[in-house]
């Protein structure tokens, strides 16, 4: 089944019924597939809410004005190239210094396509890194460096990064689909939430891009049992990148 709906997609996201596809629970230690099955993504119930309260309490000490200057100052180092500089600043921030194999791991950490390359990188990162320190690292590689992109292609003269960041997350998100299996049924259910961000009956005119629009209730954070854990903390980081960018184009 397929939803579109904001109404029906709210629904779906906070019933616990709905739940991730599973994993496969047998895959060698230190592997990706092994660490698709320890973290809290992709777990349900108590084990779910057990894992995301570790994420929760990793990001409680990383304070998120922290990371918006930082990610800004080191974009500018980089001299604006900027891929990689999101990552990099929230590892420093959680103690991890070397970021360098979290790409690797990252493609296919939503996925579950595996790798030796995805493996090894994995094996890496568990030699300097707790699980919820290489899950925040993971789930915001991927997504942050993609709502950066996207942001890019809306940005225009004289753009507000916070105005463009919320209108990039509710028009053209990072992640387009998210999936959930119905308990009941064995079903899986897709939600796209291109199109729920874009309904017409909670957003007015939803297909233009308007920057005056301001936070809007928008469901590419997620909605309900799993939210993103540290939707603060990826704006931050985004806003930092696209400020220094953006300053060094009016230059």
């Amino acid at each position: 089944m397929l939803i579109t709906r904001h109404a029906a997609a709210e629904a779906v996201l906070a019933d616990p019924r709905y739940v991730p596809p599973p994993v496969r629970q047998d895959a060698e230690k230190g592997t990706l597939a092994w660490l698709r099955a320890q973290v809290s993504r992709f777990s349900t119930g108590e084990t779910h809410a057990g894992r995301r309260r570790l994420l929760e309490e990793r990001l409680a000490a990383v304070d998120p004005a922290e990371l918006r200057p930082a990610a800004k100052a080191m974009t500018l180092e980089r001299g604006g190239d900027w891929r990689g500089v999101p990552t990099a600043v929230l590892g420093a921030a959680l103690g991890v210094k070397d970021t360098s194999a979290v790409a690797a791991a990252a493609t296919g950490y939503l996925s579950g396509e595996e790798s030796p390359e995805a493996d090894a990188a994995v094996a890496a990162l568990l030699e300097q890194a707790t699980i919820p320190e290489i899950t925040l690292l993971l789930q915001g590689h991927a997504a942050t460096e993609a709502l950066i992109e996207n942001a890019l292609g809306h940005a225009g003269p004289g753009a507000d990064p916070e105005a463009l960041l919320h209108e990039t997350l509710r028009q053209d998100p990072p992640l387009k689909v998210t999936r959930r299996l119905d308990t009941r049924t064995g079903d899986e259910v897709s939600i796209d939430l291109a199109s729920a961000n874009r309904d017409p009956e909670v957003f007015a005119d939803p297909d233009r891009f308007d920057l005056s629009r301001g936070r809007t209730p928008h469901l590419t954070f997620g909605h309900g049992v799993r939210p993103c854990p540290g939707p603060a903390h990826a704006l931050a980081l985004a806003a930092g990148v696209l400020e220094a960018l953006l300053d060094a184009s009016r230059s």
